[in-house]
């Protein structure tokens, strides 16, 4: 399906009606290949999206905007302990985890109710509650838009890192995914460390998947907004990586400050702990707000533009500096061309 000066209102979680030139959704690597071979006929840029979770757009889209949306999952290979599942990269992510947990599979439960689809998760290596799908992705699949040729990319030449992989940076915007395959386990390893999940999933009962699911989904809907009804992109920032002796001086400054270990000598902060004392819930410019609930959410009340939603960002990381020196970094991604 291709169509021009398409609406994108529906491809993007914060509700902007913007207009794609051109709108390409594929259902086969096939008809992925032939696109790519006649790609020269078609509006320039080309931009890849999913569901449009982690996009904010700040203008119509000048070139074709690509939506592969091949379905499907399906069980590869099985081992004792062990199964590689692959999913297409049109799949809703939460689907994909409904799944996984009704076939016995253990380790997506922790990234449940997260907004997208299969294919962004190469790209955006999204986490939540103390896991990143990194750890459970064996492989991917994708078709090079420059000659159309497929590859498959192993788990460790995603160069996977907090929120980020390869293909966010050197190989961005090189390749249109189509399949993802997992590595999960046929028994239940639950990982209930993180905050207050292990004293909510007890509410449920025993830490099987099926209640680790319901524990977050809970907690998810008890602070983030539903961008059906609200738009938003889910965490706008990243929580900073900082040195440990500026965290260590923060710290003393503020007892109560969230700091967390990590693997490379440094220390993770809460951004929406810094941008809650910064004294930003319910800050506004225009119709985008700061989220009342949960600080590291923005929002669309109805008709806020993409520049509405960018210079409130800006008032955020400006006021977060200000008062702390920590800067902070967009999760989300702005499409501007």
């Amino acid at each position: 399906m291709i169509l021009n000066d398409l609406s994108i209102l529906n491809h993007n979680t914060f509700h902007l009606d913007y207009k794609a030139k051109c709108f390409a959704c594929f259902s086969t690597e096939e008809e992925i290949a032939r696109f790519v071979a006649e790609k020269s006929k078609y509006p320039q840029p080309i931009f890849v999206i999913g569901k449009g979770a982690n996009l904010l757009f700040t203008n119509n889209f000048e070139g074709t905007i690509v939506h592969p949306d091949i379905r499907g999952i399906n069980t590869e290979k099985e081992y004792s302990d062990k199964v590689i599942v692959s999913a297409g990269a049109g799949v809703e992510w939460d689907n994909f985890v409904v799944w996984c947990i009704e076939n016995g599979f253990s380790g997506v439960e922790n990234l449940s109710y997260i907004p997208g689809t299969v294919g962004a998760t190469p790209i955006q290596n999204i986490g939540a509650y103390g896991c990143e799908v990194s750890s459970v992705i064996h492989k991917a699949r994708a078709i090079s838009l420059s000659d159309g040729s497929v590859k498959e990319f192993s788990n460790k030449e995603c160069r996977f890192g907090y929120r980020d992989s390869i293909f966010k940076h050197e190989l961005k915007g090189k390749y249109i995914f189509t399949k993802v395959f997992f590595e999960l386990s046929k028994s239940a390893e639950a990982k209930c460390d993180y905050g207050r999940l292990a004293e909510v999933v007890k509410s449920f009962g025993e830490p099987t998947p099926l209640n680790i699911r319901k524990a977050i989904i809970q907690q998810r809907e008890s602070k983030l907004p539903n961008y059906k009804i609200l738009g938003n992109a889910g965490s706008f920032f990243k929580n900073p990586v900082i040195d440990k002796e500026k965290a260590s001086s923060l710290k003393d400054e503020y007892p109560d400050m969230p700091c967390f270990d990590e693997p490379n000598g440094k220390n993770k902060l809460s951004a929406a702990w810094l941008i809650d004392k910064a004294g930003l819930k319910n800050r506004r410019y225009g119709d985008a707000c700061v989220y009342e609930k949960q600080p590291l959410v923005i929002v669309n009340l109805g008709n806020a533009t993409g520049d509405d939603i960018i210079a409130l960002s800006q008032i955020v990381q400006k006021s977060v500096w200000e008062k702390f020196g920590v800067a902070l970094e967009k999760e989300v991604e702005v499409v501007s061309i």
